[in-house]
């Protein structure tokens, strides 16, 4: 059980690896799209009219795509003083049951997620003249990944506060 918990945590940690450098490459684009935008407005007046456009989505992939790695670092919003309060056993079912409310959760948001996506393929982007799927598709994308996450995490965890005495059962570490 421990080598499952072990092989859940390294791919956890891998998955994040990935998706925080697409995070951050999603910020350095969307941080040159933003100047971009204030240098075509304020000082070079070009006809430039994509920046407004572009930022949106690229914001909108990047904050959804962060909320994984918030799961798999287990830094996502929570009040830790219960779970120090708590035994070791009650803290450790009160964040498996915490685990598969959040599971539950971002499998409906994919699963509505996928047809909104869908639905977005007769829908046009004002400038770039794109279907809409590809912005919309941010969501199901992110909410597949925070499910992964979670069970990796879950998994993890689940184990680790069991075997290991000394383990914060909020963070996880």
């Amino acid at each position: 059980m421990e080598q499952v918990a072990a092989v859940a945590g390294t791919i956890s940690e891998r998955l994040n690896a990935v998706v925080e450098r697409a995070v951050v490459a999603l910020l350095v684009v969307l941080v040159l799209m933003v100047w971009l935008g204030v240098l075509v407005r304020y000082v070079i007046p070009l006809p430039i009219t994509f920046t407004e456009e572009a930022s949106r989505y690229l914001m909108i992939w990047m904050a959804l795509l962060a909320v994984s790695c918030g799961i798999a670092r287990r830094e996502h919003i929570g009040v830790t003083l219960l779970f120090d309060k708590l035994p070791r056993r009650a803290a450790r079912t009160l964040l498996l049951v915490l685990d598969v409310i959040a599971f539950a959760f971002f499998g409906l948001l994919f699963v509505y997620g996928v047809g909104f996506a869908v639905g977005g393929a007769t829908q046009f982007t004002m400038i770039y003249q794109i279907p809409k799927t590809i912005p919309f598709a941010s969501v199901p994308v992110a909410a597949a990944l925070a499910c992964i996450q979670l069970a990796l995490v879950a998994c993890r965890d689940q184990v680790r506060a069991r075997v290991e005495p000394g383990v914060d059962r909020a963070a996880g570490e």
